[in-house]
């Protein structure tokens, strides 16, 4: 008798059936991945069958944000139709259904699937909102167990939020598998959520998202007004409410709604399911967001203009929140922030205080039809919508009773949207006497009227310093070994290895002051003195934004350039500390690591970096060199990378790529594109989940320790020498005529050229670090000497953003 196949451990390939804008988006992030998909459409009528599919591929590498880590992973996403290509679903470990929203066209193509089907394959559809169970019951029973809703938010690279929604009869060990390839492999934040419409974070956000509409409307506020008030000042995702609908789509923001007044027509909110008709009167105009060029908003050559809806026409969006409001939502406290909102008399405040009661409101009132607790809605909106926190975390944190007794008052009042009332488990019993819906226990669950702890699945083991909501307590307790104002020297907790010292910044963006160089060193000293091995890593991102200008500059304007000279070779002695220690040293990079912080990372024996790790040497933007070894890093890895893999290629067409990344600031767009560009290797592990970087990445310093990792013999290397800055120069020469730079980033980067070519030598000349260093310092310090440069770090400070000059 033949064995029945059991279902692998892991996910190891992917169908996608859609090929529209979010089907092809979830196979660009299963490639980002390393996880090989097939994309499914239905068959062209010309151009081949695949025709469909194929174009899907093509314009992701044109979208913006990009969904590809790199362009060229495109070229691995198999393009496929449901006529000829059916067959190559028995190799696909999940199968997503993507297509447009509507059941009956789902039916359909589950019945067409079915029977291709393997044995062990998950079956999931990506709708938005329609009923799981009913669109299983178009599957043969034998596949009901294995089915069930897996919600991406768009756009899938960049949003966390996943919601996972079983039907009566899915498979729990199922859940928890797909739960564990999506948490760790994809990098997704997932949420379990009941069948219900539109699940958690549509149900709530868009919920939200008409509260705004119609207290926007109440209180007379135009609409660059209310996203100044509803983005970043509130906590909220930087584009605010009109924005964010513009870039979502006004057509598939109003089918949510749509979808809401269809199903929902026992809500008690349920008169206000309804499409706003300024949003009604700008889709039949075509007028979509960003897909059409004009929404809630339109550019007009450098302008952003908004729309004015009493007229129809386009004005300047020049909208911003009175001081005494910024004043009440900068206030840290959250007490007395939502005492002075709720207090005042002020229509800006008065309209914040009635958006987040609303939300309060609505949360409160339909917890525990949709969700099992007060995390998964508060998560939901925090990983699906961009707010720092869900609405219990802000209710909680300003004081559970007191709000509680101003919605109440509210609703009394005529003045919330519904008049149902808070459902009995705000007002009474346990969270009522412990003012806390989230506490370290766990979150609470108004169905079983207990405190829910978290998930216990393996996977989220691996993750270390995962943010906790209000109320739960620390994500982790360091066993500090060394702290001081700069830097804080630990190690983890058991059952983590405990013989590998974890090294972190304590200054603003993690910058490189001198007391953080300093530090480092004497990290690197106790590390080789007591541990097996080092990690440089943070907690949150970023990894580094580079070298801390606000501490160079007094020492500057006090002392001149010979002032910075040793705070230079501190910084150098430093990068080479790390490159030639006695153990192991790795970088745990995410998000940005620019200039001092690229250098920093390069120098280390390995790195361990997430996907979303921007990466790069950007000082010529201010005017200067990379001057803490960055441009000795690439002259000596160019020379490598020609020993190792090209070695009849001229060693000038192997750093022209460095020359030219550096010269013009370039930045990775990704993990994948910083191996591209040279500053992380094909040996430096990838990871997806943010929160699980530590973990790999001291496992790896172990792992070096445990190898026998020795630290590189100092050697000297090749250069391009002299011929190479010649026809290098005439290329920027080109550059310049053409106005890609201005006259000063060509002195910049011939700077750039000279020290990474080894300066005034003979091609294939012979130099070793110190040579390389003392070029870059040379080069460093008459940059810094120069006006122009002084102008362009004295802007960047003042203003934030680059001057050219």
């Amino acid at each position: 008798m033949q064995a029945t196949q059991s279902a692998p451990l892991t996910i190891r390939k992917v169908a996608v059936c859609g090929a529209g804008v979010m089907g092809a988006q979830i196979a660009a992030h299963c490639v980002n991945a390393g996880v090989p998909v097939v994309l499914y459409d239905l068959a062209a009528s010309e151009g081949g069958k695949s025709a469909i599919a194929q174009r899907a591929i093509g314009q992701l590498k044109k979208l913006n944000p990009a969904p590809l880590g790199v362009n060229a992973l495109a070229e691995l996403i198999i393009p496929a139709n449901y006529d000829e290509d059916l067959g190559l679903l028995a190799g696909c470990d999940l199968v997503i259904e993507a297509i447009a929203e509507r059941l009956d066209w789902k039916r359909d193509l589950y019945q067409k699937l079915a029977p291709a089907l393997n044995s062990h394959a998950i079956i999931a559809s990506n709708t938005s909102g329609l009923s799981i169970t009913a669109l299983s019951d178009a599957l043969p029973e034998a596949l009901r167990h294995r089915f069930c809703g897996i919600h991406f938010f768009n756009p899938p690279r960049y949003m966390p939020l996943v919601e996972l929604i079983p039907t009566a009869t899915t498979e729990a060990a199922l859940l928890d598998r797909l739960e564990t390839f999506l948490v760790s492999q994809l990098g997704k934040g997932v949420v379990r959520a009941k069948d219900t419409p539109n699940f958690i974070g549509n149900r709530i956000g868009v919920f939200g998202i008409l509260s705004v509409f119609k207290q926007a409307e109440a209180f007379g506020l135009p609409y660059d007004l209310v996203d100044d008030l509803t983005g970043t000042r509130l906590g909220r995702a930087k584009s605010g409410n009109f924005r964010t609908a513009d870039v979502v789509g006004l057509d598939t923001m109003a089918h949510v709604i749509n979808t809401m007044t269809d199903q929902l027509s026992g809500d008690p909110f349920h008169a206000h399911f309804v499409v706003p008709p300024v949003l009604a009167a700008l889709i039949e105009k075509g007028a979509l967001g960003q897909k059409s060029k004009a929404g809630f908003y339109r550019k007009a050559g450098q302008a952003i203009l908004r729309l004015d809806p009493a007229t129809g026409e386009y004005v300047p969006a020049d909208g911003a929140a009175d001081d005494v409001v910024k004043d009440i939502l900068k206030e840290r406290d959250a007490t007395k922030r939502l005492r002075a909102l709720h207090a005042s008399s002020h229509p800006q405040a008065q309209f914040v205080w009635a958006i987040l009661r609303d939300i309060f409101h609505y949360s409160a009132v339909h917890l525990a039809d949709i969700a099992d607790n007060a995390r998964q809605l508060d998560e939901a909106m925090k990983w699906g919508f961009g707010h720092q926190q869900g609405p219990f975390e802000i209710w909680q944190a300003a004081g559970w009773r007191e709000v509680a007794g101003w919605i109440a008052e509210d609703i009394a009042a005529g003045k919330a949207l519904c008049a149902a009332p808070l459902p009995q488990w705000v007002t009474e019993g346990a969270v009522w006497d412990k003012q806390a819906v989230h506490t370290p226990e766990g979150s609470f669950s108004p169905v079983t009227g207990t405190y829910q702890a978290r998930s216990a699945l393996p996977v989220y083991g691996r993750q270390i310093g995962a943010p906790r909501l209000v109320g739960e307590g620390p994500a982790i307790t360091p066993n500090v070994v060394y702290e001081n104002d700069a830097i804080l020297c630990w190690t983890l907790p058991t059952p983590h290895p405990q013989d590998v010292l974890i090294t972190s910044f304590k200054t603003k963006m993690h910058t490189l002051s001198p007391d953080v160089v300093r530090g480092i060193v004497h990290a690197v000293d106790l590390a080789e003195a007591s541990y097996r091995a080092m990690v440089i890593g943070q907690l949150e991102d970023p990894f580094s934004a580079g070298a801390d200008l606000k501490a160079m500059m007094p020492v500057f304007m006090a002392g001149g350039v010979k002032a910075v000279e040793p705070i230079q070779r501190e910084m150098q002695d430093m990068v080479m500390r790390l490159r030639y220690a006695q153990v192991p040293v790795v970088a745990a990079v995410a998000g940005l690591a620019l200039g001092g912080g690229c250098e920093l990372s390069v120098h280390c024996a390995r790195r361990v970096a997430h996907l979303e790790t921007y990466i790069g040497l950007v000082e010529v933007g201010i005017g200067l060199v990379p001057g803490a070894g960055g441009m000795t890093f690439c002259a000596r890895r160019a020379a490598q990378i020609q020993a190792q893999s090209a070695p009849e290629a001229p060693l000038l067409a192997i750093a022209k790529d460095f020359v030219m990344a550096v010269a013009t600031a370039r930045v990775s767009k990704s993990a994948l594109d910083a191996r591209e560009i040279g500053y992380l290797r094909e040996s430096d592990p990838i990871v997806m989940n943010r929160y699980e970087l530590l973990y790999v990445a001291v496992r790896e310093a172990a792992n070096l320790a445990e190898q026998g990792w020795r630290a590189p013999l100092a050697a000297r290397f090749p250069v391009a020498g002299r011929d190479a800055i010649a026809t290098l120069k005439a290329q920027l020469v080109n550059m310049r005529v053409g106005g890609f730079i201005s006259d000063y980033d060509f002195q910049i980067a011939e700077k750039v050229a000279y020290v990474i070519c080894g300066g005034n030598v003979d091609p294939g000349s012979l130099v070793d670090e110190h040579w390389m260093l003392k070029l870059e310092r040379d080069a460093f310090l008459s940059l810094l000497a120069n006006p122009k440069t002084q102008a362009r770090i004295s802007g960047l400070l003042q203003t934030g953003k680059p001057v050219r000059n």
